[in-house]
């Protein structure tokens, strides 16, 4: 049951990411592109806005990405761990 919930975490990352990434990529072309009015009255806009957007949500995407992929990668690692330890203690 444990296993099932890690794996289905796994694929909710990833699908997680995958839709910050177009978040990023559709807000960022609705600044560049003059789409003032939809981010609310008196919001900047223009390319420049658009590449601001980019660039700061691309360092939020891996920021947060590697943070949710690094505690999948700990708890593979301490996987792995115990299970050899139990091999070498069954010697």
């Amino acid at each position: 049951m444990r296993d099932f919930f890690i794996n289905t975490f796994e694929i909710l990352v990833g699908v997680i990411v995958v839709l910050l990434c177009l978040g990023v990529v559709v807000f960022a072309g609705i600044a560049a592109f003059g789409g003032g009015n939809m981010m609310g009255p008196g919001a900047p806009s223009g390319p420049l806005m658009g590449l601001a957007i980019l660039v700061g949500g691309a360092i939020y995407v891996i920021f947060i990405a590697g943070l949710m992929y690094l505690g999948l990668g700990i708890y593979q690692n301490t996987k792995r761990t115990a299970e050899a330890v139990e091999r070498l203690s069954a010697r």
